[in-house]
């Protein structure tokens, strides 16, 4: 780029937006709208410069001139509260909502997959054998599948968990890069882990054990896991179809979206972790811990629906509500 032919052909745009701004108060309605457009323009050219251009002072007085007058158009900042409670209650909700097919799908196959195998490994001696001794098996039905939730101190095991969770949860996400391929076989190893758990307890009568100990935090664990997965393969799968809009404009809004996920995410995780460092290993009754688990898999399944299907409503798409300023350029 030739610096000096670049100043000067954009030098009067520069010098008109630093009036208007200087004159913010006293605007017309014409001259509002030439505001924003020459601020569209400079943010561009600024871009342009930090790109192709070393020039220090030049960079930093397009960046005084776009900072002024992003100012001028869009006011003071929005106040942090104002952005925590659109998060929970728009952005959020509604990229779970909008996922809603994918995650009843990516539910069922889970379900369908676990309990097969879990009945399989349950009937099966033999499959038995090729997992574990019986005497290993004795012991894990009859002490360390309860001990595994009490045998660390509940805040450090909740820490742990809601780590590991969280972990998780980001990998599904992440694998979208790969249009989301790798999901399903991450989903298949967890359903897997939880089929042979459930099938050895099942071969021992110690199915309802099984159930008490897993219910209370689980249900809310796994349908956050679900969740994340698939908000993933959506967005896997905008890449493959991304409908009437440009392919990477299409990816772009989906991606930002799909991030309020990952950060909502954190939130819930924390919630079953705390559930399953403090209640699941409790002395309270059986019915009453998983009673616990259910009303707080109801309540999060009940805010998304109410608050994801508001937000759609009102064409919300979970996306940030100021895309980056960019005018065409050539």
């Amino acid at each position: 780029m030739d610096i000096d032919a670049f100043v000067t052909a954009h030098r009067p745009v520069w010098d008109r937006l630093d009036h208007l701004v200087k004159n913010r108060s006293s605007l017309t309605g014409t001259e509002v709208d030439e505001l924003v457009e020459l601020y569209q323009r400079v943010a561009t050219h600024l871009s342009m410069v930090r790109s192709s251009s070393k020039d220090p002072l030049l960079v930093g007085r397009l960046s005084a001139l776009v900072a002024r007058a992003r100012s001028a158009v869009t006011g003071a900042h929005t106040p942090a509260w104002r952005e925590v409670t659109r998060f929970f209650t728009v952005s959020f909700p509604v990229v779970a909502y909008r996922a809603r097919w994918w995650w009843l799908a990516v539910t069922a196959a889970f379900l369908v997959v676990s309990w097969v195998m879990g009945a399989w490994v349950a009937a099966n001696p033999d499959v038995q054998a090729t997992i574990a001794s019986p005497d290993e098996i004795t012991q894990l039905v009859n002490e360390d599948f309860a001990d595994y939730y009490s045998e660390n101190p509940a805040a450090s095991f909740a820490g742990r968990v809601w780590t590991n969770n969280a972990w998780v949860a980001a990998q599904m996400i992440m694998y979208a890069v790969l249009l989301g391929l790798p999901i399903p076989y991450a989903l298949y190893a967890n359903a897997e882990n939880v089929a042979v758990s459930g099938g050895l307890m099942a071969s021992r009568d110690k199915l309802d054990i099984f159930f008490g100990l897993i219910l209370p935090h689980g249900l809310l664990e796994l349908t956050a896991i679900f969740l994340a997965a698939a908000v993933g393969l959506r967005l896997g799968w905008t890449v493959i179809d991304p409908g009437p809009r440009r392919r990477i404009e299409a990816l772009a809004e989906q991606g930002r979206a799909v991030m309020s996920v990952a950060m909502g995410l954190v939130v819930v995780l924390f919630v079953s972790g705390l559930i399953e460092a403090f209640v699941t290993p409790s002395g309270l009754p059986t019915w009453a811990r998983v009673g616990i688990g259910v009303l707080a898999e109801v309540v999060f399944i009940a805010y998304v629906i109410v608050f994801g299907r508001r937000a759609l409503r009102e064409n919300e798409t979970g996306d940030i509500e100021r895309a980056p300023d960019v005018a065409p350029t050539a």
